[in-house]
């Protein structure tokens, strides 16, 4: 029997696969179950998803458990402190799931300036009488100011699709970004300046104590009331209940969002909302991205039992021994 990998709930076969290859015994828990039953004392390597919340009573249960290999860019779901103490290693699945996460932002972005949504409904209900000028009049993205809030690896792969479209490119970030100022001709700005700025704005920052209501009622305020606001990185970046109130009475003209703060609950009134878009967080929700996160996942493990440092490691740990 090899080392003993549980998977929290099935992801693409490719993961599996690599792992099995090498050895390992591998049990893939049921969705909301892995951790209600059975016994967790000989797990040496765990494979998570972001919906998984890791903390110290998982892991008094683990006593084995060497590595968390957090199937996700972000690992807010894991109690980073507590796996440290325990010389665990925390690793995750960056750049794999950059350019689906980019792509599905613009969606989020065209679908609200140009009414998507709303014309889909039309016509699957009937209701479309013919052209009419006065129809469905959404806004235009072509040379307007596109606000990157976290001018990471996504953010700076959703500014430079915003190249094609000749919008002026602000962002805000701790440090200047000097290769997307190259690349796109984009401007670092304060906080406050890209709010009162954008004309679309989109977050991509980690879920932290400093970024937990980074939008909060005073932001959006500060927004003009043609923007439009776009999440793809986490839920809790905002103030859903602010946002709601936002919405409905025009403080900002609308919304896209594919992460929610009490995921899979909405803020009370979002769903009733015209003027939002709603997506269940399928920004890296492609064959090729999930799959090579699996993989990417996977050979975290891999490398860690064959005495390599994992390529993805996000704690300190001393790995020599």
């Amino acid at each position: 029997m090899g080392r003993k990998v549980l998977i929290t709930q099935n992801i693409p076969q490719a993961g599996i696969d690599l792992l099995r290859e090498k050895g390992f015994t591998v049990t893939i828990g049921r969705t909301g179950a892995a951790f209600s039953g059975g016994d967790l004392k000989e797990y040496e390597a765990l494979l998570p998803l972001l919906t998984d919340k890791i903390d110290e009573k998982i892991l008094q249960k683990m006593p084995r458990l060497k590595i968390i290999a957090n199937y996700a860019v972000g690992y807010n779901n894991i109690d980073l402190e507590a796996a440290t103490k325990r010389n665990i290693a925390v690793t995750n699945t960056p750049g794999v799931l950059t350019e689906a996460t980019a792509d599905l932002t613009w969606a989020l972005l065209m679908a609200l300036a140009r009414l998507i949504p709303q014309g889909d409904r039309l016509m699957r209900e009937g209701k479309y009488g013919g052209w009419d000028p006065m129809l469905l009049l959404g806004a235009e993205v072509y040379g307007k100011t596109l606000g990157i809030i976290g001018p990471g690896r996504i953010g700076s792969a959703v500014a430079k699709r915003a190249v094609g479209f000749d919008m002026r490119i602000l962002y805000y970030g701790r440090t200047v970004n000097t290769v997307l100022e190259q690349e796109t001709g984009a401007e670092r700005v304060d906080f406050d300046a890209l709010l009162e700025q954008a004309d679309f704005i989109s977050l991509h920052v980690p879920l932290t104590g400093d970024t937990r209501y980074l939008i909060d009622r005073p932001q959006l305020l500060k927004m003009k009331n043609s923007a439009f606001l776009i999440n793809t990185s986490r839920g809790a970046v905002i103030n859903e209940r602010a946002l709601v109130e936002a919405l409905k009475n025009g403080f900002i003209a609308g919304a896209g969002l594919d992460v929610f703060e009490r995921e899979p609950l909405l803020a009370p009134g979002l769903a009733d909302l015209e003027n939002v878009v709603l997506l269940p967080h399928i920004g890296s929700a492609t064959v090729t991205a999930r799959t090579r996160m699996a993989e990417t996942a996977a050979g975290n493990i891999i490398d860690f039992f064959e005495g390599r440092r994992p390529r993805n490691l996000v704690n300190q740990l001393d790995l020599s021994d």
